[in-house]
């Protein structure tokens, strides 16, 4: 088993920074998050659109904000779970019991949710057929663009995600991109970008069409596309992209007692904490008058949460207010010297 002085439930920007606090504090803690990577949301939607709202960064990609949160945690060698999800959660006295879908156990005082909009998966082909060759040939998301060089790939989707990959993977690759409407939801001038590469043959456009059935034994040998006047196409592949937009749900969390609200958790606004002592909840996934879903709410959010984990991690001290510029406790603990 496990012992902590917290356990973080995501590894988004909010729990990343909720970690450094708890760290800088002397608490210990680590990180489970049910992504196969660090940064959440940020990794995972958005890694290259610029972000301009975080305080004194004018702008930055949500992967070169994970990085730095990442550099941030460097002094302190914290633990992260990953491709975990949190399934079990029960109060034992004074702790927390918390078990995770690869069997690891926590004890723990303090659980800080920070899990961003709950636990979410891929929107998938709705054929059957399409699951045997699920991290094969078929893709929802993009790990390694490397194993599509000079290959054929087929893209469905109208968003950034289905644009973005379209116009980067064209580079190196033959690239089908299919779309159920005439019109892309994607930034305009994105959109623009896929017309002008399809102009020049670099992307082959199949807009009004969805996937009508796969073809292949072991191996993806194609695709068959169909449109509203039944007019079918059969496309050659070798791999196949599916971006279809994310599922969002609570998963667990629904059944640990909290109080709910549209699929957020309420929290109060001095600890950030649930209705169940020792839980806390901040980010995108807890509500309260005048909540913001901005990540420099989460940092504010996390800051506080991280503070009140002190008292039930040690129960015997004091807790002391120390600024980073003058503490040498801080200092020390960060791995710097001192003037």
């Amino acid at each position: 088993m496990n012992k902590t002085d917290a356990l973080i439930i995501g590894a988004g920007p909010t729990g990343l920074f909720t970690a450094h606090q708890l760290k800088l504090i002397g608490l210990d803690c680590e990180i489970v998050d049910n992504l196969d990577k660090i940064g959440g949301q940020c990794i995972e939607l958005y890694p290259d659109k610029p972000i301009y709202d975080i305080p004194a960064v004018p702008e930055c990609t949500g992967e070169e904000l994970t990085k730095n949160l990442i550099n941030q945690l460097k002094p302190f060698n914290l633990k992260f779970h990953l491709s975990e999800r949190v399934d079990f959660l029960q109060k034992d006295k004074e702790n927390w019991i918390v078990k995770t879908s690869k069997g690891k156990t926590f004890l723990t005082p303090n659980v800080i949710i920070a899990g961003g909009v709950g636990s979410f998966e891929p929107r998938k082909f709705p054929l059957k057929e399409c699951e045997k060759f699920e991290n094969k040939s078929i893709f929802y998301s993009v790990k390694d663009k490397r194993i599509f060089e000079s290959k054929i790939v087929t893209i469905f989707g109208g968003g950034d995600s289905a644009l973005d990959w379209a116009i980067e993977l064209s580079k190196n690759s033959k690239v089908n991109l299919v779309h159920r409407r005439e019109e892309f939801r994607g930034a305009q001038s994105t959109v623009n970008k896929v017309q002008e590469l399809a102009k020049e043959g670099k992307i082959d456009l199949f807009t009004k069409y969805q996937i009508s059935s796969i073809k292949g034994d072991s191996q993806l040998q194609s695709i068959v596309i169909k449109n509203d006047d039944n007019e079918i196409k059969n496309i050659k592949t070798d791999y196949v992209l599916g971006f279809f937009g994310l599922i969002m749900q609570l998963g667990p969390i629904a059944n640990w007692g909290l109080n709910i609200d549209k699929k957020t958790i309420e929290v109060d606004t001095e600890k950030f904490e649930t209705n169940q002592k020792g839980i806390y909840a901040v980010g995108d996934i807890c509500s309260y008058p005048g909540k913001l879903k901005l990540i420099l709410s989460g940092f504010h959010e996390g800051a506080l949460a991280a503070r009140a984990c002190f008292k039930l991690a040690r129960p015997n001290e004091k807790y002391r207010f120390e600024f980073t510029t003058s503490s040498k406790t801080i200092k020390d603990r960060l791995g710097v010297k001192s003037d």
